[in-house]
């Protein structure tokens, strides 16, 4: 299967992204009606275009990100929209480009929780974190029964809008896409 996303694709991805990244960014919640409508249209557009082949990549793209992202929200390490809009990321692009947006999304929300780590002074505050997480991860515990302020919702969780880094993610995917 091609890396190429349709066109009309691509304005329903970017759409969607956007969106959830204004009200990600305004209230810290991306809407259910939102998330199903990126769902819908990815599964519907994708088997319009595609017929069974673009079911297939469609409920594969949502799969892959349900089982990448519900032990995340398991852990309460986000929120359960960030989970839902990447299965309608999923849904609309795809497992292999699902996957790319990952990357983007991870490498880019690195770099700017880096930055906000660095400008909130809370590096070993941030690295004493990690290792909490880790060691509780490594005896299958959940991080937060340990510290609480490691569940996303805590008032000191340092917390980064990730609605709006899938967004960023998505947008460099569908950046670099369109250059090859």
């Amino acid at each position: 299967m091609s890396n190429k996303v349709a066109p009309l694709l691509q304005v329903v991805l970017t759409v969607v992204v956007l969106a959830a990244a204004c009200y990600d960014l305004k209230i810290r919640k991306i809407p259910n009606w939102l998330n199903l409508s990126g769902v819908i249209l990815g599964v519907g557009l994708n088997c319009f275009l595609l017929q069974a082949a673009g079911l297939q990549l469609a409920l594969l793209g949502l799969g892959l990100a349900l089982l990448v992202y519900l032990p995340l929200f398991v852990v309460r390490g986000m929120g359960a929209g960030d989970v839902k809009l990447m299965a309608a990321v999923g849904a609309i692009a795809g497992p292999r480009n699902w996957l790319y947006i990952f990357l983007a999304t991870a490498l880019l929300g690195g770099l700017v929780a880096l930055v906000l780590v660095a400008y909130k002074r809370r590096l070993f505050l941030t690295l004493l974190n990690l290792s909490t997480i880790i060691g509780e991860l490594l005896h299958v515990r959940r991080p937060f029964q340990k510290n609480a302020a490691l569940d996303f919702r805590h008032e000191r969780a340092l917390g980064l809008p990730h609605g709006a880094m899938i967004a960023l993610g998505a947008i460099a995917f569908l950046s670099f896409n369109s250059l090859s």
